[in-house]
């Protein structure tokens, strides 16, 4: 899958790095292109194109795993890899790998799996002394025509979290009589009238346990342990029927895209898969009109707006290889993103991926006019430009709904990004 990506990405950095170092010179000596990482020689200075790989001491190894004592409990899972003095970064492609070190590194995130040009030269340890580092940059927009002028609105959360609360319960029925122009005055009405589709980024079921099973000792639990199918009495049916129900109340006004997350029921590998259908009793009758059941990440057009939405994995996944985790941090990881031009470059060293064989489906070939990611701390925009300003693209963190209530308007028309936040208390509760 690295080989795919190094081969779809690599004559857009080819390009690059003729404009930018064709004329370089350290010296006397003019810098060269050098095709594999292999051909780089002791104090020549060149440039190479590879795949940036992050050795890492902390990081899981499945042939590590697979020679230990499997009589040993599983370590827990580290929430980060990195280790600052130790971890190492390489840059490799089909021939080999190469150490690289110098200052050229010093302001760069770079994390495993991006794909990038690297000019410097190889000192007489066998390090490569990068110099200047460059990557793909913007992918070009797609240009997609109007009709007419275009009016509505797109809402967007994630998160939603169903477990079978009341007070969430409260909090779904606010936002779907808001969606159906039910609630608020004249003026919320005539808004909520212009939503033309809600987008669910992922996490729409919680993670609670079933009450019964939870109350059920370690014993009782094995005692009830089944060989094959589910015990049904550990089985919590609520959260999906009541996901169903805020569903089924919608789809007949509302279009949805519904996208899995990592509490849902769907495969863990990326990109997900759609919820199946049968999980939706009623639901799934609007599986050809206004339902659509899409996979994670997800990308679409709606109107003459571009998409591009995921449950956040992808983003959550880059900072078990970083130090510090800020909102604004995630943002320039969501920036740097775009501009490597991969949705999930970690996919899939340390984020479980399907072995594609033939296309590498994490690779942009088009930048989105929107890039939504879900089920973060908090709400955060950056807007990301190419130089020319040819390309802009909006970067929007959105939060889970369960905790904060938030859902994202975006007004197509003007492009113009809108906040609503349900809350609903309960005495006692």
């Amino acid at each position: 899958m690295y080989f795919l990506r190094l081969s779809a990405l690599k004559p857009i950095l080819t390009e690059i790095a003729e404009s930018e170092w064709s004329n370089y010179f350290l010296g006397s000596s003019r810098a060269r292109s050098v095709p594999r990482v292999l051909d780089v020689r002791q104090g020549e200075v060149c440039w190479v194109i590879g795949t940036i790989y992050l050795d890492m001491p902390l990081k899981p190894n499945v042939l590590d795993d697979l020679a230990k004592d499997h009589s040993l409990a599983a370590p827990p899972t580290r929430e980060r890899f990195c280790e600052p003095g130790v971890d190492r970064v390489m840059l490799e492609d089909e021939s080999g790998r190469l150490i690289l070190t110098g200052i050229g590194l010093e302001n760069e995130d770079l994390v495993t799996g991006v794909v990038m040009a690297v000019l410097g030269l190889e000192n007489s340890e066998g390090e490569f002394q990068v110099l200047d580092i460059r990557s793909p940059d913007l992918a070009p927009m797609r240009k997609v025509e109007a009709e007419s002028e275009e009016k509505g609105r797109v809402a967007v959360t994630s998160g939603l979290g169903i477990y079978g609360d009341l007070q969430e319960k409260l909090g779904l029925h606010l936002l779907s009589e808001w969606l159906l122009g039910e609630a608020g005055g004249e003026e919320d009405q005539a808004e909520a009238a212009t939503i033309s589709r809600l987008i669910i980024a992922g996490n729409s079921l919680g993670t609670s346990q079933n009450p019964i099973a939870e109350m059920l000792t370690d014993d009782a639990k094995t005692q009830r342990a089944k060989k094959y199918g589910y015990d049904a009495k550990a089985y919590n049916p609520v959260p999906i029927t009541h996901l169903d129900s805020f569903l089924s109340t919608l789809l007949p006004s509302i279009p949805i895209t519904l996208l899995p997350g990592p509490t849902d029921p769907a495969n863990v590998s990326y990109p997900q898969q759609p919820l199946h259908s049968a999980l939706f009793r009623t639901a799934k009758t609007y599986d050809t009109t206004t339902l659509t059941r899409a996979t994670n990440p997800w990308s679409g057009t709606i109107g003459t707006h571009t998409f591009l939405v995921t449950s956040g994995q992808n983003l959550d996944d880059i900072f078990r290889y970083l130090d510090t985790d800020t909102t604004q941090r995630r943002l320039d990881m969501c920036e740097k993103m775009l501009r490597w031009r991969i949705v999930a470059p970690t996919a899939p060293d340390t984020l479980w991926s399907y072995p594609m064989r033939e296309t590498d489906p994490f690779v942009m070939t088009e930048t989105p006019r929107w890039f939504i990611v879900g089920n973060q701390k908090e709400f955060a925009v950056r807007t990301v430009e190419s130089a020319d300003g040819s390309v802009r693209c909006t970067v929007v963190l959105v939060p889970p709904f369960e905790e904060t209530g938030v859902v994202l308007v975006v007004d197509l028309g003007s492009g113009e990004l809108g906040l609503m936040r349900f809350a609903a208390e309960v005495e006692g509760v």
